[in-house]
């Protein structure tokens, strides 16, 4: 004889079979590459498909990249590693990458002497010496690239040393407030009372530096001071936001606070004062070479080039070799109209709209994929 279930035991049956139904579902876990790709997307792959959609930081990358390349082999030569000039005899290059010396050029015992190149080449007129060689027979275009590793050394570290200071004082004082921002501003101004070149060429005077580092910090001694001004009313300004506050009130820490909520909005301007100070370096190392007032042994950097076109071999006069000044300029607007190039086109790196956009049509792209990927198998 069947009985019949009543509803209470059907209920009883729903919440059995819904209790193993769930129990047996799977549980998705993000685990640890999962996030690792995450990251590595939001962090490197989807800031270099912004910054190469736009053809400004394309073309800054690529003069950057070039000199970055040319510093590297250059350096690599001047340590026993002749990577370039292997390179260039398999390809068969009439050019290779030497020390530039002067013709008959010896140590001070009067020892290992060297010959240099024909006295005098124009540009173009020998592709030996492409650009040409000076009157003492030393070739310039050899000397630009021997220069470079020196030169951008002297960028990055004025450029990363100006720019961390202003960033840490200004965001300190302007977060913080009360006596912070007033014993850190006061320092501030009277940084940026102290007028730049005299003061660098004081302290180049004194300590005669030939680090290429230290050279880059003495030049950008007190060039965050402006920066770090303007950063402090900016902050105080991102502290008031509702979304500070929110972070504030969820008891979130000042470090995390900084990092997540006032450093992101403050990037586009840091990365535009970056490559202003970077080119501050570049033009003031030069014309301190240029001047005589920093020190060199060997070619220390493209005004030490234009120091002896200009002193030694009378470029400036009427009848000159004018290229000998010229030609060691073209690497110095090369190099900075590729920072200039790759500051502009950052702000779309840090640009929220702009990633929201981006991540958008990324997500849109693969829909489509998806869809196209279906519609065969449909048909």
């Amino acid at each position: 004889m069947k009985v019949k279930p009543t509803e209470e035991d059907t209920a009883d049956d729903v919440r059995t079979d819904g209790g193993q139904m769930f129990d047996d579902a799977e549980s998705t876990d993000v685990g640890a590459v999962q996030e690792y790709k995450e990251v590595l997307y939001e962090g490197l792959v989807a800031p270099a498909k912004i910054a190469w959609s736009d053809w400004r930081t394309k073309t800054g990358i690529i003069i950057l990249g070039a000199f970055v390349l040319i510093a590297i082999l250059s350096d690599l030569h001047q340590n026993g590693y002749t990577i370039l000039n292997d390179f260039l005899g398999i390809v068969g290059s009439p050019w290779e990458l030497t020390k530039p010396s002067s013709a008959f050029g010896c140590d001070a015992n009067g020892n290992n002497c060297v010959a240099g190149y024909e006295r005098s080449r124009q540009p173009f007129e020998n592709w030996q010496t492409p650009l040409g060689t000076d009157p003492e027979g030393r070739d310039i275009f050899a000397g630009i690239v021997w220069a470079t590793p020196r030169m951008l050394r002297m960028v990055l570290a004025g450029g990363v040393f100006s720019i961390a200071v202003a960033t840490i004082v200004g965001t300190v004082a302007g977060y913080k407030g009360g006596v912070v921002n007033t014993v850190l501003m006061t320092l501030t101004d009277v940084a940026m009372s102290i007028p730049g070149l005299p003061l660098v060429i004081v302290i180049v005077a004194i300590l005669d530096p030939t680090n290429p580092y230290l050279i880059g910090v003495v030049v950008t001694i007190n060039v965050w001071a402006g920066l770090a001004r303007t950063i402090q009313a900016q902050v105080l300004s991102l502290r008031e936001q509702s979304y500070v506050e929110a972070s504030r009130t969820m008891g979130i820490g000042t470090p995390s606070i900084i990092q997540k909520d006032i450093l992101p909005n403050l990037m586009p301007y840091i990365m535009v004062n970056f490559v202003y100070s970077a080119r501050r370096v570049i033009y003031d190392t030069v014309g301190l070479y240029f001047l005589g007032f920093l020190s060199y042994s060997t070619i220390a950097n493209w005004g030490v080039m234009m120091n002896w076109a200009y002193a030694n071999q009378g470029a400036l006069a009427p009848s000159g070799p004018r290229y000998l000044i010229i030609v060691p300029m073209a690497p110095i607007v090369l190099l900075s109209f590729g920072l200039i190039l790759l500051s502009q086109g950052t702000d779309r790196l840090f640009n929220p709209r702009v990633r929201t956009r981006h991540e958008g049509d990324t997500v849109e792209d693969h829909e489509m994929d998806d869809d196209d990927s279906v519609q065969p198998a449909m048909a």
